[in-house]
């Protein structure tokens, strides 16, 4: 007998954990990996890009090859590929092979991520999809309340090898709980990487995807470079940072589900103007709310509430504007925000080489008010759709 839906979608959230913990962790290995590897912060960083690149370009690509898998059997090789990839990383000899691990890691997080939101979607009745979303996004909050600072922790007493296998074990347990939890999905109607691609060619969708980009760039070149940017306002390092990280975590977690009931409740442009203008106020702001180790906490609280109530909305705009293709548009969103993330790696290493890391959240604030003005301009230039929002 097949689980009921709220616990088949918290199976799918359990997953989301793994592979959330997979991409987020190299900001909580920074200070580990560029001690043990011997590189600069801004080359442990590209670990970030590496993982991010690949899964911005694989999401639409391995989702087209796989479109005619029954979902079940694709989620839980997604989840093994992830798995794989984090115990090829705590066996890799030097950096250059710990960026192939990132990037095998990164095929199957690209997998997982964005038929897991369909999956949710598909086993949810619409008026509640909004929520369910933000359930499988909730795995990827834990990840940084838990994962990310209980890998920087393992990394400050086992070195980072040891926190990269712990994930890997995680990962392949999260692959037998959604082989046994959950039920057998049929796979939705077969697309072409064309037909993946032409859904993105309505401007509204464009504009979504362009602002995922931007904000996630922001949020991501702060976030990386997180315990440089700590250790110059607060002064503080090691455990503390371990610390406050959890704080921003619980923010995020606590901000993904406020940001699925608001859209729920008022659709998705109004939660997305003021999340923006928060997380651009915030931005500006972090250089001043963080010089003390309390202060800090409470700033990076705040950041994460607002960064991950950003999430929802979108996804909700994102369906609403493309009825049919939910799976479609997502994987496309998906590889925006890492295409966003991927850029942080770079943009954040240029930003804090050339100006240091207080100059980091001032760039961010800039690009978030690009991300708001973008929306702003464009939202309703052309007539909303007033379909039913359907899952395919």
């Amino acid at each position: 007998m097949s689980a009921p839906a709220p616990s088949r979608i918290s199976v799918l959230a359990f997953g989301a954990f793994g592979v959330g913990t997979s991409g987020y962790i190299v900001a909580g290995l920074l200070p580990a990996l560029t001690g043990e590897l011997h590189v600069s912060a801004t080359a442990a960083a590209q670990l970030v890009t590496a993982f991010a690149i690949a899964y911005a370009i694989g999401s639409p690509l391995f989702a087209a090859a796989t479109g005619t898998w029954e979902r079940r059997t694709l989620l839980v090789a997604a989840l093994a590929v992830t798995g794989a990839g984090n115990l090829f990383a705590a066996l890799a000899p030097g950096y250059g092979s710990l960026l192939v691990a990132r990037v095998v890691t990164a095929v199957g997080a690209a997998v997982f991520t964005p038929a897991a939101s369909a999956v949710a979607a598909e086993l949810t009745v619409p008026e509640r999809r909004g929520r369910a979303v933000a359930l499988v996004f909730g795995g990827l909050t834990v990840a940084l309340i838990f994962g990310v600072p209980l890998g920087s922790l393992i990394s400050q007493h086992l070195g980072y090898r040891a926190a990269f296998a712990l994930v890997a074990a995680f990962s392949l347990v999260s692959a037998l709980a959604v082989r046994f939890a959950l039920p057998t999905v049929a796979a939705p109607p077969r697309v072409g990487l064309a037909e993946r691609f032409a859904a993105g060619r309505d401007p509204r969708v464009l504009v979504m995807l362009a602002t995922t980009v931007l904000a996630c760039l922001a949020a991501f070149m702060v976030y990386t470079f997180v315990s440089p940017l700590l250790a110059a306002t607060a002064g503080v390092h090691g455990t503390t940072v371990t610390v406050l990280l959890f704080c921003y975590g619980v923010g995020g977690a606590i901000g993904n589900f406020a940001g699925g009931r608001a859209t729920d409740r008022w659709g998705s442009r109004r939660p997305l103007i003021v999340v923006t203008v928060a997380i651009t106020a915030v931005m500006a702001l972090l250089p001043l709310t963080t010089v003390t180790p309390v202060a800090a906490g409470i700033s990076l609280f705040v950041w994460g509430l607002a960064t991950w109530s950003f999430n929802p909305p979108v996804q909700h705009r994102l369906i609403e504007l493309s009825p049919g293709h939910a799976g479609l548009v997502l994987s496309l969103n998906a590889s925006a925000i890492y295409l966003g993330v991927g850029l942080s790696g770079v943009v954040g290493g240029a930003v804090l080489a050339s100006g240091g890391p207080l100059l980091l959240p001032e760039v961010a604030a800039a690009l978030t008010l690009a991300a708001l003005l973008l929306v702003g301009s464009a939202w309703g230039r052309v007539r909303e759709p007033r379909e039913q929002v359907a899952v395919g």
